[in-house]
């Protein structure tokens, strides 16, 4: 959970660079979030089935947008890649396999054109 709200703190940073675990935590945690609240919007009767999505979640994934880009942009950096790359996931389906396996990889071990490793810089 600290990793979720570490990235909240750092709400429209994208400088810098994340590690796995942080991006991947942050998915798992506002992944949980959004099912919770798919579940209470169709409780609650503020559900459109059509589209998917509710008042709660479309609120809940309004105001996450902007972090998800944030450390998904610092996740690339991570991997000593560009920010821009993000883009690739216009492509349908290659582009987010693309973006998927630059996430998975494992970061640059020395410094790079974005700081030190967050590894090092932690551990």
């Amino acid at each position: 959970m600290n990793w979720y709200i570490e990235v909240l703190k750092k709400y429209a940073v994208f400088q810098g660079r994340a590690r796995r675990k942080e991006y991947w935590y942050f998915v798992l945690f506002s992944t949980i979030i959004s099912v919770i609240l798919i579940f209470i919007d169709g409780f609650i009767g503020t559900l459109d089935v059509e589209a998917g999505i509710g008042l709660l979640s479309g609120v809940y994934g309004l105001a996450v947008l902007i972090p998800s880009i944030a450390v998904a942009v610092r996740r690339l950096h991570d991997t000593d890649r560009s920010g821009w790359w993000i883009l690739i996931a216009l492509i349908p389906i290659l582009g987010t396999i693309v973006l998927i396996v630059f996430f998975i990889l494992d970061s640059k071990p020395e410094e790079n054109n974005y700081g030190l490793n967050p590894k090092a810089v932690t551990a």
